[in-house]
């Protein structure tokens, strides 16, 4: 997966870099206090694969204007204001490998920052002129926000079933990646079956990014991961993995995953153990079936548009969503 994972960097490199310098350029004019805290998580790390589907959307959709990195930066901002949002919820301490900002802040300004960069995104949205670009980004801050409390709301909960834990993914991650590939559509000016095929193709890829990302957590490499082993775990959140191993555990070993999960101190001994009752069960092995599902029906969603290197490079995104180690 190097190799592809190089193949894509290649092909996008130039819009990586037009998308980290519309970053900074955008938080320029503000408080320098908001530019710190807010730079803390923005160039700590992260792929900027959401600003980058946006742009790469609009491609496909041959807009030629100059404006793709600014209206992107749109949903790095979303995406940050969330993790602010996060680590304070769930007392996290390490973020990419570095301290959350609220431990290097306070409570307080982190919170307020992730406001501001939600408020910069719509203000962002307005700026395209799109009214449809508006509402997109208006639901999208309004199912994260109801993804985040559902989760919250089921913290630890055993009983939560694999189609709850689909809605609360498909409102943290896959509308979000779904908004992002919309707007490129909308930003180029096409109608509406390009929107929604561009959209249908950013939902499947949210999911499966989801899932592949949930399944991290189930690795000893904490250097890798950015964040402490089982981290997700010890945060009461479960994911598919756990779901479907608890459903079909005998007794005996469903009562010995309960008093690991149930227990947030839980030692590196008793996470091998869950790990390899996981694999057991076919928790791990379901969740990458289902995530291959997901990678492919994206893939589909791109048939109606001509080859072109822009559609390989979204294609190959979506195989590399599930083949990623971090």
């Amino acid at each position: 997966m190097r190799d592809l994972k190089t193949k894509i960097l290649t092909a996008v490199r130039e819009d990586l870099e037009a998308i980290n310098t519309a970053l900074e350029d955008n938080l320029s004019p503000h408080f320098a206090l908001t530019r710190d805290v807010a730079g803390h998580i923005l160039f700590s790390g992260g792929k900027r694969l959401r600003p980058l589907l946006m742009v790469l959307a609009a491609r496909l959709c041959e807009y030629n204007g100059a404006k793709a990195p600014a209206f992107a930066v749109i949903f790095e901002y979303l995406h940050a204001a969330t993790l602010l949002h996060d680590d304070l919820v769930d007392e996290a301490a390490v973020r990419r490998g570095q301290p959350v900002a609220n431990s290097v802040w306070d409570n307080a300004i982190a919170v307020l920052t992730g406001d501001f960069l939600l408020a910069r995104s719509l203000s962002l949205a307005a700026d395209t002129g799109n009214v449809d670009v508006i509402h997109t980004i208006a639901r999208i801050t309004e199912m994260m926000s109801q993804g985040e409390i559902q989760q919250l709301h089921r913290k630890g909960d055993l009983s939560l079933t694999e189609a709850e834990y689909m809605t609360v993914i498909e409102c943290k991650t896959a509308v979000l990646f779904e908004g992002a590939c919309r707007t490129g559509a909308l930003v180029a000016g096409r109608n509406s079956t390009d929107p929604q095929a561009l959209a249908a193709y950013g939902y499947n890829l949210g999911l499966a990014f989801q899932m592949a990302d949930d399944l991290l957590d189930y690795t000893l490499d904490s250097e890798a991961l950015g964040k402490a082993v089982g981290a997700d775990l010890r945060e009461g959140k479960l994911t598919m993995p756990v779901i479907y191993a608890l459903a079909k555990a005998d007794p005996d070993h469903r009562r010995r995953m309960e008093t690991i999960i149930q227990n947030p101190e839980f030692s590196i001994a008793d996470f091998k153990t869950l790990i390899e009752l996981l694999e057991t069960y076919g928790g791990i092995g379901y969740t990458q079936d289902t995530a291959r599902k997901y990678v492919q029906q994206a893939k589909d969603c791109l048939a109606g548009f001509s080859p072109s290197v822009t559609r390989d490079t979204l294609e190959d995104i979506a195989d590399y969503a599930l083949a990623r180690k971090i």
